[in-house]
């Protein structure tokens, strides 16, 4: 889930109007991180939730005592690292079975497909750091979401980045103001391979 999204969706739990300042007070943190946390599409930790739910006096996902039906259970390929930086390859695809509450995936549906990697580097923090948990929306041939987060395979590697589409040629951009802008065109377009859009990101809290 996004930081911006529980504008909407306490609120709807608290039937009372709620700003950035107040989202912010229950976090712990400032207003001018929130702002900056929801312009980098910013996703809330499983710790920032129960915060939250402390604060508000509101119940935002149940735990699997609770009820099996707010959890979707994911592949997650514990040895597949995507780079934030210069990019990583592929060691091995053994994976296992995780439940993640669904809360935690944007745009959730069944009928999507879904897996989970980790991020390795730091060209996208803060909005994902080294060691971090990534939900990853399978690609079924949909058209590219102008800077959206993405995971991609480039040169027998894989990275995720921001991408962005134009006429021929694909914009890919780092969070991380260190690292530059780079674009691939013409015929090289075809040797980039989506692997899926991020439709999550669990922090790294070790």
């Amino acid at each position: 889930m996004k930081l911006e999204e529980l504008l909407t969706v306490i609120p709807k739990k608290t039937g009372k109007y709620i700003n950035q300042s107040a989202l912010a007070e229950s976090l712990g943190i400032t207003r001018q991180t929130v702002s900056n946390r929801i312009k980098n599409e910013s996703q809330v930790t499983i710790d920032e939730l129960k915060k939250i739910e402390e604060y508000f006096n509101i119940t935002l996902f149940n735990d699997t005592s609770e009820s099996e039906e707010s959890l979707v259970y994911i592949d997650y390929y514990t040895d597949v690292f995507a780079s934030c930086g210069s990019g990583n390859i592929v060691f091995s695809e053994e994976k296992i079975k995780l439940p993640i509450p669904e809360i935690l995936i944007n745009g959730f549906s069944k009928l999507k497909e879904y897996s989970m990697i980790n991020a390795a580097g730091n060209s996208m923090a803060p909005t994902i750091d080294s060691g971090d948990k990534l939900i990853v929306e399978h690609w079924k041939g949909e058209q590219i979401q102008d800077n959206k987060i993405y995971v991609f395979c480039f040169n027998n590697e894989i990275f995720v980045k921001r991408l962005s589409k134009n006429l021929d040629e694909i914009i890919i951009k780092s969070d991380n103001p260190e690292y530059r802008i780079r674009t691939i065109s013409g015929n090289t377009v075809n040797e980039l391979t989506l692997i899926g859009k991020i439709a999550g990101v669990i922090k790294n809290l070790g």
